[in-house]
């Protein structure tokens, strides 16, 4: 259809204005232009990805429908049927390559991007520089100017509303009503919106759940203000097209019928729905994947649309800003989107207990199914204001968390049996509520293995527990990961949105940074000793298990850790 329709200038200005903004915005990332310049390096030179820039700059509507003649061929084609022809088909003529070194020769570039500053990611620092305050409607801000490589800017919103009365039973809604915000407001249909957000270069996401929505940004200094506008008219105004909902509605089926079958996700499903026993419709509770599917099925566009008339609000939320941007002028756009927009209904944070559950050893049958996943945890009464929580963070470091990790060298390096094994330990910020999961990918002929020297592995911790050395190499690793984690602007927004919300500053984090510096190895090997029971752990297993032993096939991937408790 391209060649006999070919694209309009529209639809090729659209195209590269995208293109164009991505390539721009991959610049304020060093990790995404070392990978590409590695790419353009393995072509030929690493100068041809400034070219590439360059050429798409030119590329004109003529130009694709000139290559789509060319090479959008039947010939030239991957479809999924086979239909034998007598006549020899045509074939497309593919032109020789030109020297590498010809094209780059000489190449000059353009001006160097502003680099911005050196900033200390420590947590006094990051105090001493975020400014606080909170709107006449109750909405708190916490802004963190500073100059950044190639003046990027992030920021974050997050509408908390409700309680667990109110949003009984809209779990579905709330979730298709997130969805829909992005695709068309009162001012921009879908396209509109992408179309503006790429011409001045703005990555946005938006997304909610039972009781909290969330929209995320990253732009540059001059487009911040136009984005808090569009992040504003996203949250407030979508106008839930019904042309949109559909589809949308057959893309979250589609998403769940895929998973049903699968072992990774059937297993981590199966051990959290052991642990939760809130009944169906409770914010908290954990659906099977037949269940989400009928509720998709049965939700309606007005059911997302109500929800978000009787819930969304700014009256409990939190906007974080972090980079380059100037705060006066984004006060004043704050207060004109924002301040008036009060919440429909109180809110209160829901939270949840640590239920009493028996341990169990379950089985999930996957039919030809390549891979099987191993699970085994147990749940603590504990938040992550505990004492104890340090403890248990850094054991789960020590004994799964991490490549030098026990379960890694034991079951992936000596062993190898399982090419991804892991564990998390993960507490509620408030609820007492905290869960221990440990996560392997094997063949499923391995699993009664995986099972064994995961036993083995965990009794020895309660036996002997860590040693020194372990906990002095933990402990440095905390301290990297929460240095490299506090120079990501997009994660220290979303640090400094949560301390809003629950009234902290960076010290809450700079205490936890203390518990865990003092912290010896005999408390470390005590609190274990004390929460992790090897009585009340449940196995979970998955795969094809009917087949006989050596006939599966070698897994390909490796599993990540199960996520973090919400």
């Amino acid at each position: 259809g391209l060649i006999k329709e070919p694209p309009s200038k529209e639809e090729v200005d659209r195209v590269r204005t995208s293109q164009l903004k991505d390539f721009e915005l991959m610049f304020n990332n060093s990790q995404r232009v070392s990978r590409q310049l590695s790419e353009y390096s393995a072509i030929g030179d690493w100068r041809l990805m400034f070219l590439d820039r360059d050429h798409t700059e030119k590329v004109t509507a003529a130009d694709v429908a000139r290559v789509a003649k060319d090479y959008l061929k039947a010939s030239n084609r991957t479809i999924g049927q086979f239909i034998p022809s007598e006549v020899a088909p045509e074939r497309s003529e593919i032109r020789p390559t030109t020297d590498a070194a010809a094209l780059v020769n000489n190449y000059a570039g353009r001006a160097a991007m502003a680099q911005g500053e050196a900033f200390e990611s420590t947590t006094a620092n990051i105090d001493a520089r975020t400014q606080r305050f909170t709107l006449p409607n109750g909405m708190k801000l916490a802004l963190l100017p500073k100059k950044t490589r190639g003046g990027t800017v992030t920021a974050t919103i997050a509408l908390h509303y409700g309680d667990e009365k109110a949003v009984f039973g809209k779990t579905t809604a709330a979730q298709l009503a997130g969805a829909m915000l992005m695709r068309g407001t009162e001012a921009h249909t879908r396209q509109q919106l992408q179309d503006e957000l790429d011409k001045l270069k703005i990555q946005m996401g938006a997304n909610a759940s039972e009781t909290d929505a969330n929209v995320s940004l990253t732009t540059v200094h001059d487009s911040l203000p136009a984005a808090l506008r569009l992040a504003a008219e996203v949250l407030r105004r979508p106008t839930f097209p019904e042309a949109e909902f559909e589809p949308l509605r057959q893309q979250m089926i589609g998403r769940v019928e895929g998973a049903r079958k699968e072992p990774a996700a059937l297993a981590p499903q199966a051990l959290r729905k052991h642990f939760n026993r809130y009944r169906k419709g409770d914010p908290r509770a954990i659906n099977t994947f037949e269940e989400n599917i009928a509720d998709y099925k049965a939700v309606s566009l007005a059911e997302a649309k109500a929800f978000h008339k009787d819930f969304f609000g700014a009256s409990n939320a939190e906007l974080a800003i972090v980079g380059d941007f100037d705060v006066a002028e984004v006060r004043k756009v704050i207060d004109q989107e924002f301040a008036a927009w009060k919440s429909p209904k109180p809110y209160t944070l829901v939270l949840r207990t640590r239920d009493d559950v028996p341990a169990i050893n379950t089985t999930i049958d996957t039919p030809d199914k390549a891979n099987a996943i191993f699970m085994a945890g147990l749940t603590v009464a504990m938040n992550e204001d505990h004492p104890d929580y340090p403890a248990l963070m850094l054991a789960n470091d020590m004994f799964g968390g991490d490549l030098k990790s026990r379960l890694f060298n034991r079951i992936r390096v000596k062993e190898g049996l399982s090419y991804g094994v892991g564990s998390a330990y993960a507490a509620s910020v408030q609820s007492k509520f905290a869960q221990f999961m440990v996560q392997a990918s094997c063949v499923p002929d391995k699993i009664g293995q995986v099972e064994s020297v995961f036993n083995e592995e965990f009794a020895r911790l309660i036996k002997d527990g860590f040693t020194d050395e372990e906990v002095a190499d933990a402990k440095k690793r905390y301290v990297d990961n929460s240095t490299l984690g506090r120079s990501n602007d997009a994660g220290v927004a979303r640090l400094l949105a949560r301390n809003a919300q629950f009234g902290w500053t960076m010290a809450h984090d700079a205490d936890r940074d203390a518990k865990v510096a003092a912290l010896t190895t005999a408390q470390i090997n005590d609190a274990v000793r004390k929460y992790w029971d090897a009585k009340q752990l449940a196995y979970v297993k998955a795969g094809d298990f009917t087949k006989k032993a050596g006939a599966a096939t070698k897994p390909q991937s490796a599993t990540p850790p199960p996520p973090a408790v919400r």
